[in-house]
Formats: C-alpha cells, structure tokens, sequence
C-alpha cells in the first residue's frame, strides 16, 4: 500500500490488482450457517470451544505472581514479585513473606494455599486462619487471628456467592468448587446451647483465584441477631443435565453464565458474552466483570474500559478490614506498571492546519485526509535512513529497540541511522537526534515475496559509558507493545504516521498522520496473500489508507485510558487509497514473544508482566 522505492517492494499503486474488486467495506459480508442460539448472553460456539479461562491472558489480566506467557498465566517465582510498598504475610508453616504476592506467588507454584493472615507475628504458637464447613448445615465458619489472639465469626450472607463458596470447597479437598451458594437463618443454628455457633459475622469478597478465604476480602464485622448467614453445598458429581460445562468440567446453569461472578471456578463461564446479566459490566473482549469491579482503580478489562470515566457502578460500602488484599493487589499492579513509561507522549498541542487536497474530492481540515503533524506530536515515529535516503519509517518502543518492517532492512547495520523527533524529512529540527544502529534482527521466517512476518528490530549503539542510546528528549517518548491480539477491536479509530507518498505521487515533506479504522477478515480483500499475522486498516471510503505512511512506520491505537500501542506496522498492500484495497499491517501483537524474547521483560511489557 506504501510508495516504496522498488528494491524494496516492487508494487505500484497503478498495477491491475492480482484479485478481482471487492466489494466496499461496507458491503453485508456473505451469509454463513449459524447454530440456533443457546442463550442470549452467552458468545459464539466458536469462541466456547477454545476452552478460555482466567488464565487465558488474551482476553485478561494475569495476576501480579503470574506473567503472560503465549496466551496463557504462568506463575513466577516468589522473588519476582514488587518490594515496595507492600505489607508482609504470616504463612500457615509460621514462615514470615514479604508480600501477598509473594505468598500467592508461593500458592501458586505448590498449588497449596500459604497465606493465613497479614501481620508480622507468625510463629508457631500464634493462631493461624482457618475454616470449616459444617457437615450438615454447610454453615461456613471462619477463624481471624489477630493481636489479642483472635476470634471465630460466620459468614454474613448478603455478598455471599459462588465465587466464595467455591474457594471455600477447594480449600477444603473439592477441586470443583461449589455446586450451591445458599443461606439459613441463624435462629435455626441457635437451638442447641452446648453448640451454639459464633454470633457475629463477617463479609467476604472472592474474586474466584483464591485457594483458601485467608486470601479473600475479609471485613465488617457485625452481630447477627436475626439474619442469615451464608452456607455452602460443595461439587461432587456433574448433574444428568448440564446448562453450561465450564472448562473444567464443573457444571453450571445457564443463568449463571455472564453474570460478572466465577460460578466455574476457573472464570470460562465469563469469558464468551456477547452480553452481561444485570449488574455486570461487558468489556469490549467479551469477559464479563462483576460491578464492584467498574471504577476501583485497577483495570480489569484489557483496554481499561471499566476504569474509565464513561463507566459507572453502584459498589457496597466496605469499612472495616480484617484482611486487604485489593490494597496490596493494587500496589504490586501499580509497582509492576510503573516499571515501563511507554504510550503516553509528553504534552503537546496539534497545530490547527489546512489539510490539502488529496485526489478524490476536496477536503479541508479532515483529519482522515491526512494531516501535518505538530513538530513534536508523534513522539515514538522514528525516520530510518539508508546511504543517507529515507524511505522508510519506524516506532520506538523504549530502551535501545525500534520495530520496523523487514522488507527496509537488510543485514547491514552501518548503513542504517534512526533519526529521532524528525518533522521536515529533509531538514533536522532542534529536537531530531540521530543514532547509529548496532544490530539488525529480522524475523526468523520473514518471506520477500509474500510479506510473511514482515517485522524486524532494530537494536541501537549506546552512548559511550551509559546504558541509554540517546540523551534524555522530551521530544521523544516510546509506544507500548500490545501482548495480546485481543486487545483493539474492528472499527477501532487508529492512526497511521509517516512522509510516504500522497495521491499525486509526490513524497511528503512534512509528517503526516491520519486515522484509519481496523477491518476484519481481510482475507475476503487478498484471499490467499493474507496470512496470519497481517491485519488490515483504512476507512470505509477506501479514501485513506498507508499511502500516507512509510513502509514500516506506526499503526498506533488508544486505549479507554489515552495509552497508545503499536498495533500495526505499514507492510504492503495494492491501488493505495481504493475501495476494496485496504492497507495490510504487520500485527504487532501476533510477535510479542518474538519481540520480549529479543529485549526482555523490561523493554515490552506494562501490563501482565
């Protein structure tokens, strides 16, 4: 789709397409066969089958013990875990952790709960926390150490739900979980006096992670009086007739599917809805969250749609802690994340510019037409000279790598420079630096002739006697790499940057950008040319596309929180800026372990690391 010079593509807009014309993108796409649905909330056959859980880190956040590896949470090593500002924890073996996540981290690797309470008094002769279930109420009861030694509570059943019940199970040798979360009414536990169970109760919120409720929120202690109190029935055998088969096996009702709460035990019955029950809030990925969830400060959904202002919840008043493992839970998210500064540029303002003409039509001041930027705007587009020639483009990602498209390198570092914070492609400005580059990494299976895992890494020389490779430049700032291909949706508004070639043929001399919108199944455009890892961008008009980029440069998309992520890289395409020809990308996501296994943890990854 980008004007390249021949050696390195030898496409031109004006070639007859290979294929015949497709229609519009906005064209009905054809009709296929689909099975008659089973339930209004719950998402397609296709997207049950692959079996996705809590742990399926494409579709949501890992844990702070865990990191995302190929699509699926790992645990980590207890000594991974954040130091600073966190609060320690007495294990149920008397050990002393420094963290939460450190004692998760622990549960995690042994698949044995370690926690028993916050605190630094963990010896032996001090109480640890438990739990029972009575064998024929399923009355949960609850022991809290604490400094006068501690006490036994029930369980207060207005929170009270699966997600609890079935921590409560596992903890106490039901893998499964709960088949029931129900209540009884504490008069009819108070008949015996020699027996008479504990009259106050407690709240507890579980996410559904948790192996034992020492890990669960624990708080507001209060006399029961008349109330209920929460009971639970734990999962033995699959029912004859099955609403909904979790992924791991358990059965569940089909009401109890998309409702924001881990019935399953292991999140799938959340993780395929087109649709939420009441209360519970749909992220664009199709996972469903609970309403306590929307607007607490930690992002739940990939994009941070549920942190974000459009979004509101009615939560329930939490006051008085017995154990906080959302504070701690929120400070290691927020150690981890500030690891990485990426996808937020340094304050800038878009100049307000007369947009020129660009062929069909005349449009002024559109930003789809393709606009110049501000001279500092797009802080993480890079200029890669050749022999002293532009013709391609990239993005900084952080540290000493830029990711570009391979078919604009070859394996020859000393002809390449990175020019950094360029506007004008043939005059520096005061803010350009220019960096030599010290390696070349293309992709392993890069293909010339097809543009398959189009992408390479530029590694860049260090400054004499540091580790950094360019002096410290407001001017500039690095793009996020997304991990996940779940991440940005189609009909997603992104941009595209760069000096490539406009409809008259002639190279910009100014940065130009513009929007584009994701388009799905792009195959339906380039049959048998498109090839996983490729994605496709333009908008509905076939009026703007990657002719306004270099060939490498940036695809860049925004999340529900202003972060921006390289989404795409300008790889090829045909008859720039027609309908039924969009711009074909290198999908960034598609090579993530690719890009960390080359930089590292540090260099890539601000969320699920």
């Amino acid at each position: 789709m980008m004007y390249q010079h021949t050696s390195h593509n030898p496409k031109t807009p004006e070639e007859p397409p290979t294929q015949p014309p497709t229609p519009l993108v906005t064209s009905p796409a054809p009709t296929t066969p689909q099975a008659p649905e089973r339930d209004p909330f719950l998402g397609t056959p296709e997207c049950l089958e692959k079996g996705f859980t809590r742990a399926s880190c494409d579709l949501v956040f890992c844990a702070p013990w865990e990191r995302c590896v190929q699509g699926q949470c790992s645990c980590k090593p207890p000594y991974l875990c954040p130091t600073e500002n966190v609060t320690p924890v007495c294990g149920q073996d008397s050990r002393n952790y420094r963290s939460y996540c450190q004692a998760m981290a622990l549960t995690c690797r042994t698949n044995k709960p370690a926690m028993s309470h916050f605190g630094e008094n963990c010896e032996v002769s001090y109480p640890k926390f438990s739990s029972s279930i009575d064998p024929d109420t399923g009355v949960v009861k609850v022991f809290i150490p604490d400094s006068s030694g501690g006490g036994e509570f029930l369980v207060c059943w207005k929170i009270w739900n699966m997600a609890a019940a079935n921590v409560a199970c596992k903890d106490h040798g039901h893998p499964l979980g709960a088949a029931t979360a129900d209540h009884i009414p504490y008069k009819l536990l108070t008949t015996d006096r020699d027996k008479r169970p504990p009259g106050s109760c407690v709240s507890v919120r579980c996410q559904g992670y948790e192996s034992s409720l020492a890990e669960c929120v624990i708080y507001d202690s209060i006399r029961i009086g008349n109330r209920m109190v929460a009971t639970v029935n734990c999962y033995e055998q699959t029912p004859k007739e099955c609403g909904f088969t979790c992924a791991n096996t358990k059965c569940v009702s089909l009401n109890q599917t998309c409702d924001g709460v881990d019935d399953c035990g292991d999140r799938s019955d959340e993780m395929c809805c087109k649709d939420c029950r009441k209360g519970a809030f749909l992220c664009k990925t199709g996972v469903c969250v609970h309403k306590d969830a929307v607007r607490d400060g930690q992002m739940d959904c990939l994009d941070g749609e549920d942190e974000s202002k459009k979004s509101t919840s009615e939560k329930s008043e939490i006051h008085g802690y017995y154990v906080s493992p959302i504070k701690e839970m929120k400070a290691n998210r927020e150690y981890l994340e500030s690891k990485l500064y990426c996808g937020i540029p340094n304050a800038t303002t878009v100049d307000d510019v007369e947009v020129e003409d660009r062929g069909r039509g005349h449009r002024v001041k559109r930003v789809v037409g393709g606009v110049p930027a501000n001279p500092t705007q797009i802080q993480w587009q890079i200029a890669l000279e050749e022999n002293r020639k532009i013709d391609c483009g990239g993005a900084y990602i952080g540290g000493c790598w830029v990711l570009t498209a391979a078919h604009c390198v070859r394996p020859n570092p000393s002809a390449f420079k990175v020019k950094f914070s360029l506007w004008k492609k043939s005059r520096a400005q005061d803010t350009t630096d220019i960096v030599p580059v010290e390696d070349i990494r293309i992709h392993p299976k890069y293909n010339a002739s097809s543009y398959e895992n189009d992408i390479a890494l530029l590694q860049l020389e260090k400054l004499p006697f540091t580790d950094k490779c360019l002096e410290d430049n407001p001017a500039v700032s690095a793009v996020c790499v997304p991990w996940s291909t779940q991440l940005f949706q189609p009909n997603h508004t992104c941009s595209i940057s760069g000096w490539g070639r406009t409809a008259d043929g002639r190279s910009a001399q100014v940065l130009l950008w513009a929007n584009v919108s994701l388009i799905d199944d792009c195959q339906r455009f380039y049959k048998g040319r498109f090839k996983p890892g490729m994605m496709c961008a333009g908008d509905l008009e076939g009026s703007v596309d990657s002719c306004q980029g270099d060939s490498g440069g940036p695809l860049v998309c925004q999340d529900e929180l202003g972060v921006s992520y390289l989404w795409g890289i300008v790889s090829w395409g045909e008859r720039c800026g027609h309908p039924g020809f969009p711009g074909v990308y290198t999908q960034v996501a598609h090579y993530f372990e690719w890009i960390r296994l080359h930089t590292g943890w540090p260099a890539v990854t601000k969320f699920n690391s």
